[in-house]
């Protein structure tokens, strides 16, 4: 077997964090292991005057670690799950999912008021169409204005004053010690995170057997199940980041709950859909829920889009 492994990843504080976490895995797994971190700069860090939705979504931070792999520069990459494709490039499997961290969104406001506390019009930054959709139903009175940047570049501008507050995941500042920072945690019932929110997935060659033995000690059996429930709704409904869609599952006592919604961006108008299956039957449940927001009109909400 290979002892040496390079793992391709992004350039951020975060997507660094992410890929040391899991190259101390992977030693801890395998003493010995050397491993290399080959860093890259995708086109979606380099592209950042304009919204994700307009610039072909968060595939942008993953097409070039893709290639690095196919091309035989990298032999894993290190990704958030909810920046996947529900559809990934062929060649390339998703073998293994660590645990889920927190999966939920996190306000984060100058003042330190809670979202019902904002005054009317304050400006709310969120580069996610999701994020600005569930906004919108909860408080039609605030400013939402687009945000990018990595997490660091983001807290910086609501420090300046260019935004009232904004919305991070949680997982994203508790993995970067910046807990602290969160306002409040916007969760179930009123408010649902992007699917596979606050998983790290490890992506390899199809055919590269030694890489894909390294990381099977690391893949978490129950968080594969939750994200293929979720997986599963967004690949049926074709979803990319210009699609408001939020899922979220939970697996309790071998059962799989799922709970999604499909909003217009000015959040106006949203279909739900929900329902439980044991967990060996996610990925059908993840399909049958997108066909209940089918037939509750999802499918033209996104054609509006």
């Amino acid at each position: 077997m290979n002892k040496n492994l390079r793992i391709a990843t992004r350039k951020s504080a975060l997507a660094l964090w992410q890929a040391n976490h899991v190259k101390a895995l992977l030693h801890d797994a395998h003493p010995g292991l050397e491993i290399e971190l080959v860093k890259i700069v995708t086109q979606g860090d380099r592209i950042l005057d304009r919204p994700l939705a307009e610039i072909g979504g968060k595939g942008l931070f993953l097409k070039e670690l893709e290639r690095a792999m196919l091309d035989g520069e990298a032999d894993l990459a290190v990704h958030s799950m909810k920046d996947v494709p529900a559809s990934m490039a062929e060649g390339l499997v998703l073998d293994a999912v660590l645990p889920r961290a927190n999966p939920y969104d996190a306000l984060v406001s100058r003042e330190g008021c809670l979202l019902a506390d904002l005054p009317a019009g304050s400006c709310v930054g969120t580069s996610s169409l999701r994020r600005k959709s569930q906004l919108l139903a909860l408080r039609p009175d605030l400013d939402v204005m687009d945000l990018r940047g990595n997490v660091d570049t983001r807290l910086r501008k609501l420090d300046e004053g260019q935004y009232d507050a904004i919305i991070l995941a949680c997982a994203g500042l508790e993995r970067l010690g910046l807990g602290d920072r969160i306002t409040e945690t916007l969760q179930p019932p009123d408010w649902l995170p992007a699917s596979t929110q606050g998983i790290i997935g490890l992506q390899c060659r199809q055919d590269d057997a030694d890489t894909r033995s390294l990381i099977e000690p690391l893949a978490d059996a129950d968080t594969m199940v939750v994200a293929s429930a979720e997986r599963s709704v967004a690949r049926v409904l074709e979803a990319t980041c210009q699609v408001p869609l939020a899922v979220h599952a939970v697996l309790d006592r071998g059962n799989v709950r799922l709970k999604s919604v499909v909003s217009t961006p000015d959040g106006k108008r949203s279909v739900w859909a929900r329902g439980e299956a044991p967990g060996a039957d996610a990925v059908a449940l993840g399909e049958r829920v997108a066909a209940d927001l089918l037939k509750g009109g999802a499918g033209k909400i996104m054609a509006e889009l």
